[in-house]
């Protein structure tokens, strides 16, 4: 786990492009030309990971969508990466029956049966096409990555496995069997990927307990299976620490809804709760200048923009977990930094009268102008960090006006103080019913918050004055009424969760963004500075992780599918701490609790930790699932 999960994806799917042959580094040929042919599950495995540059690098010339209208173009080998579903080998076995390609390299994203491996055979006898049929893999992919240490289950079809889906009342055994099923088949994949078998642990009871007994069954079946096993050899020694074993903490998300919902301050969560981001891309509507239009015209329309934020994106990199307001002054940093860097060339050109000649004639004058020549050759990269500059100041922009408009600085502080029971400076009502802070949506969230984390329920009468006020502040309730029922259940079950008792502290006024020439005009915005406090999640990680005893995690069943026969016992055999460990939420995750990990695990030295879910969400679409769930 050393190299993160998305080098690992990213070698096994550039192997994939290359024929399922590792690539050769250095090789001056050209790559071989191919067609990539995807569907919808395909895509979004690979869009994260690799971009079109990339794609073209390895020789892929198209990229298609399976089920889109595909010309045939018989001189060219078609590498397929497609989820062997039913349609999907339909689609297949018409392409040979049509003879497409030159040759077909069969790349199924989960296992195929042998059923419908039978069915391809047939198509191609009766194609004829049985030797254009090179290679059929089983690629065990099924997961995406979104970071070196992050990864989400699907994005199709998650409403399937989602947080809704798991806990509908209405459902049946059958039902929680295939999402439990399409959950193991997806953690399979990961660690077939990953190459090491985890020690397992979760919570009883639970969703993520059926996960467990599941997964630990399917990886001991497949260690059993010693000729087809799929951790061994060369796959196994890819870890760098393959003699010691990831530890794989399975949760549900019951043991913490508050989370979800909680207003956030750090930057890749804010981008995630306020704007459309979704599998790294953010898209951003740009509004456009107030300049009036003539009378009765049409109103213009909204530019829609779209930008990746990737791992090559140093800036995002560096602070995707800072604060708001660090991010905004460093944006501001790195534009005054650039200005002075290109006023610097502008001046050095416009010395030596050369304004907009080659670099031939420039490279051509003598000595003194070595610095002219690394000027321009720098420029390439300053274009680029131009690009970046401007990419984090629309999106932080479209940012700040949401925390602005909303007043989120406002909700952070007082959720945080609900959460640390700390004392609150401003009555909830007050909150609830200030016709000025927030949306109808973000009140909700507070008051769903302080219900979560309050140890007693509000009496009836409360409740009902509070009900009112979210009514007339245009709230839907149906949330409300589904997190009553779950806490009037799960009171059976355990305590509050705490959330440590920390609040963010103001600090004065922004300094550098303050000023008038900035881009950013952050009045009335509070610099809200984060202290670290850990969430129910990583607190149980850590539990777990260094082996310490605690009654919330004591009872956590042990699962190791080494070992000969399954033990249910929640004795763990290993008594010594881990050195990397996956954080797996079933029923869905947000980025809130990825940074907290994320903090955590840079205190301990050595350590590394994963965090996957099942779906990925922001509040929005959490409140959503809530409410439908809360709908009589």
């Amino acid at each position: 786990m050393a190299a993160g999960i998305r080098d690992k994806q990213t070698v096994a799917l550039k192997r994939m492009l290359n024929f399922n042959v590792p690539p050769v580094k250095n090789s001056t040929g050209e790559p071989v030309w191919k067609v990539l042919i995807y569907d919808r599950f395909g895509q979004d495995i690979i869009s994260p990971l690799l971009s079109v540059k990339e794609l073209r690098d390895m020789g892929i010339t198209l990229h298609l969508l399976l089920h889109s209208d595909r010309d045939a173009i018989p001189d060219v080998p078609a590498v397929y990466f497609v989820m062997p579903t039913e349609e999907n080998i339909d689609r297949m076995c018409q392409d040979l029956r049509n003879q497409l390609y030159e040759s077909y390299y069969l790349n199924f994203i989960s296992a195929i049966s042998r059923s419908k491996l039978e069915d391809i055979a047939n198509a191609a006898i009766g194609a004829n096409a049985v030797t254009q049929v090179a290679k059929v893999f089983d690629q065990y992919l099924n997961f995406i990555t979104l970071e070196d240490d992050m990864f989400v289950l699907c994005n199709q079809n998650k409403e399937l496995v989602s947080y809704r889906a798991i806990n509908r009342p209405d459902i049946t055994d059958t039902e929680m069997e295939t999402i439990m099923d399409t959950i193991v088949d997806s953690l399979f994949c990961f660690f077939v990927t990953l190459g090491a078998i985890p020690i397992i642990r979760c919570s009883r009871g639970t969703a993520a307990e059926m996960v467990a007994v599941k997964l630990d069954k399917k990886l001991r079946e497949n260690l059993r299976d010693a000729r087809n096993s799929l951790f061994t050899g060369d796959t196994l020694g890819a870890g760098q620490f393959s003699f010691q074993r990831p530890l794989l903490v399975l949760v549900d998300r019951n043991i913490d809804l508050a989370t979800p919902l909680h207003h956030t301050w750090t930057y890749q969560a804010l981008v995630h709760d306020v704007l459309d981001f979704h599998l790294n891309r953010v898209n951003l509507e740009e509004s456009i200048g107030m300049e009036s239009s003539p009378a009765g015209a049409r109103p213009k329309k909204k530019n829609k923009k779209s930008y990746d934020l990737t791992a090559s994106d140093k800036f995002w990199q560096k602070h995707k977990g800072s604060p708001f307001p660090e991010v905004a002054e460093s944006v501001q940093q790195e534009l005054e930094s650039y200005r002075a860097q290109e006023d610097e060339v502008k001046r050095l050109k416009s010395i030596m009268g050369i304004e907009g000649e080659d670099e031939g004639a420039i490279s051509m004058l003598s000595d003194n102008t070595a610095k002219l020549t690394s000027a321009v050759s720098s420029l390439p990269e300053l274009l680029e960090k131009k690009r970046l500059i401007d990419l984090h100041t629309n999106v932080a922009t479209a940012v700040l006006e949401h925390i602005k408009s909303r007043k989120l600085d406002v909700y952070f502080e007082y959720e945080e103080k609900i959460m640390s029971k700390s004392t609150l400076d401003k009555s909830l009502l007050d909150m609830i019913s200030d016709p000025d802070a927030g949306t109808p949506e973000d009140k909700m969230r507070l008051f769903l918050i302080y219900y979560i984390s309050s140890a007693q329920a509000p009496s009836e009468i409360d409740l009902e004055q509070y009900k009112k006020a979210l009514m007339d502040a245009g709230c839907n309730l149906a949330p409300l009424s589904y997190i009553k029922q779950w806490k009037a259940f799960t009171k059976m079950a355990s305590a509050p969760t705490s959330y440590g008792n920390t609040t963010p502290k103001p600090l004065g006024l922004f300094s550098r963004v303050m000023n008038t020439g900035s881009q950013f005009v952050m009045e009335g915005v509070k610099n809200l500075v984060l202290k670290q406090q850990n969430l129910p999640v990583t607190r149980i990680l850590d539990n777990l992780m260094e082996m310490k005893s605690n009654p919330e995690t004591d009872d956590y069943r042990y699962f190791d599918p080494k070992m000969l026969r399954g033990s249910d016992s929640s004795v763990p055999r290993n008594k010594n701490p881990f050195q990397e460990a996956i954080v797996f939420i079933v029923g869905g995750g947000n980025y809130i609790e990825y940074q907290n990990l994320i903090d955590y695990i840079k205190g301990k030295q050595g350590k590394h930790v994963l965090y996957g879910c099942s779906e990925l969400f922001n509040a929005t679409q959490f409140i959503k699932q809530l409410s439908q769930l809360g709908q009589k």
